[in-house]
């Protein structure tokens, strides 16, 4: 039985499997539909410089943007970014951009960002960021050729050309954050936003 006490599902504004798999296992009942907004241009126009502050900020558009065309439902955005050294990555385009993220990041520690929000009818009711710190272990040119065959497509489907639910997780040494957080979504927070509201049975 769902735990979602609306008579109308949430709504996610993301493709992300995985964060589909985390709202449908804590027994949400939601439905997809990805926001129509240039993350990129978003991003640059901003003038925003730190990974937090753009994973909030594009959550909130995703959102808000959804929100306006699903009048009376609640619209969760959420996006992830990665700061290494001070640099925000993006993901990777193709093979070879994934091969270049993982010699970056290679030996290095790095920050996920995940940044949540809830719109309803153009109104933001809820923002939350969270952060993890990942600790890559020295990759060699062979490790990284030997990951990115085993990866396939994968490799390119998130920022960091890893995913740690799969095969990624032989990239690292040391986690230390939620592991919903490394996931894309804070699901701890959000979860506690809606049973606040009275919006959850559990």
């Amino acid at each position: 039985m769902a735990v979602w006490c609306e008579p109308k599902p949430l709504i996610l504004a993301s493709q992300s499997r995985a964060r589909q798999v985390l709202l449908a296992n804590a027994g949400l009942s939601f439905e997809t539909v990805p926001a129509a907004i240039d993350e990129r241009a978003i991003q640059r126009n901003s003038g925003l410089a730190t990974g937090g502050e753009i994973a909030v900020r594009l959550a909130r558009e995703k959102a808000r943007e959804v929100s306006s065309r699903w009048p009376g439902r609640y619209v969760i955005g959420a996006d992830q970014t990665l700061e290494c050294d001070g640099h925000v990555f993006n993901k990777p385009a193709g093979r070879v951009g994934a091969a270049s993220h993982l010699r970056a990041l290679s030996g290095r520690t790095h920050t996920l960002h995940a940044g949540v929000a809830i719109v309803r009818d153009g109104r933001l009711l809820f923002e939350d960021l969270s952060v993890a710190r990942m600790t890559m272990r020295e990759l060699s040119d062979d490790t990284i050729e030997t990951y990115l065959n085993e990866a396939g497509d994968a490799a390119t489907a998130s920022v960091g050309a890893y995913q740690l639910e799969t095969t990624g997780i032989h990239l690292f040494s040391r986690i230390e954050g939620d592991h919903f957080t490394i996931l894309g979504l804070p699901l701890l927070p959000l979860l506690g936003f809606l049973r606040g509201q009275g919006l959850l049975s559990l």
